[in-house]
Formats: structure tokens, sequence, C-alpha cells
């Protein structure tokens, strides 16, 4: 065989092996995209969603049968979300329970940001406990000492509790707990994120988990957060 037949024959088995890897990545990311954790080991499953999913077909949305979904209220200092007041009703028309969603920023007033969840969000006993959710690094500089953040934020959890008349549910990234250590400061109710593995940074339990953060859904263009209740 000729060096230029190896050639040829390397650089075929090459490509055919380029394209087996391509397959099965795609094949894999199709999978993860369409995965939740079993109903047998967490029956209450849901969505969270935000003026990030934009427009929602609820009557899509409903073949996947969630047990309820979180519906962005408050984007911290920016204010309301666009979409809460189409996405509740639009709950309500399916039958979805539903709770609602204020994005906490650490470099505003608890008391603007908590005022912007009261006029937006009716009181309703029906509803879900509120989740008050904590993500990454601040934006501002300098940046706001935990112990500042963690007293607003002790600010924003007793008006919205005052204003919802039940608990609320603090959902803590990775990154904020590392950042403000908000398992240990505050005995709350946990909501966690971890893709595709049950998540283990705060220091005690959690009852809400983002299991995949990325699910396609009927009825969104846009992949959502698939939220799992501990059992």
């Amino acid at each position: 065989m000729s060096n230029m037949s190896r050639a040829k024959k390397r650089a075929l088995v090459v490509l055919m092996l380029v394209v087996l890897i391509a397959g099965v990545g795609a094949f894999g990311w199709r999978t993860a995209q369409s995965w939740a954790p079993p109903r047998t080991e967490f029956p209450m499953q849901g969505v969270a969603l935000s003026a990030a999913q934009g427009a929602v077909e609820w009557g899509s949305l409903i073949v996947h049968n969630p047990d309820f979904v979180y519906i962005r209220a408050v984007n911290g200092r920016q204010g309301r979300d666009a979409r809460f007041a189409a996405n509740l009703a639009g709950a309500q028309r399916a039958g979805i329970r539903y709770g609602a969603e204020i994005l906490f920023d650490p470099c505003g007033r608890a008391s603007e940001q908590a005022t912007a969840f009261l006029t937006t969000v009716p009181r309703d006993a029906a509803a879900l406990p509120p989740a008050i959710r904590l993500d990454g690094a601040p934006t501002c500089a300098p940046a706001p000492a935990a112990d500042k953040v963690v007293s607003e934020l002790n600010t924003l959890i007793n008006l919205v509790e005052a204003h919802m008349g039940k608990p609320a549910v603090l959902h803590v990234s990775a990154q904020a707990e590392v950042l403000y250590a908000i398992s240990t400061r505050l005995n709350r109710t946990l909501w966690l994120d971890r893709a595709f593995l049950k998540p283990n940074y705060a220091s005690h339990g959690w009852v809400m988990w983002t299991a995949n953060n990325a699910r396609r859904v009927e009825g969104v263009d846009v992949p959502v957060e698939w939220v799992v209740v501990a059992d």
C-alpha cells in the first residue's frame, strides 16, 4: 500500500471517529435536555419561569404534567418581571398551582425590592410559599459585606412573608452560599440548584431542587428550570 493510500485510510478513519463522537454528543445533549428525575423518587415536580422564557403555550406545557410553577415576579432593582401577569394568568387557566419568586439583588435596598414584590403579587391563600432567590456574585462595587447582605435579606423575608401570609423558601445558588453562608445564618426552607446531581452545598437539607436548569418542554421555546420537591 502506498503512502498516499495509507494517508487516505487514516483520514477516513479520523473522519468516521469525528462523526461518531459528534453523533454521540448530540444524542447525549438531547437526552440531557429532556431529563428529569424519576417520579417514583420525586412525585412532585414542576417548572420555574420568567420573562427569559418568553410566551408560554400552557396547553402544550401541561403535557409534561407539572404539579406547580414558580413564576418570577421581580428582578431585584430592575423591578417587576415583564411576563409575571401573563404567566400568572396562564397558570391559573391551566389549573396549575403557582408560587411567586423574587430575585434578590444584594446591591439594592431590600425595602425597595419588597415594595416591587408587594405591588406586583396579589395576596392569595391558594398560592405556594413565596420564593426569594439569591444567585451569583453582586454586580456593584464595592460589593456589600456578607453581614449587610444577610441583614437586608432578613428585611426582605419579613416583608414578603407578611404580605403573603406564609413562610418563604430561600432559593440559594452554590455561589451565593459560598459568599454569604445563607444556610448557616438562616434556618429556612431551602431550594438548591445542581444539574442532574442532588445538591450538597448547604449546611442543612433542602426541600426543593432545580434538577435540570436547561430542560426542553413543550409549549416553551427556551429551556426552563425543572424543579422537584423532596418526598
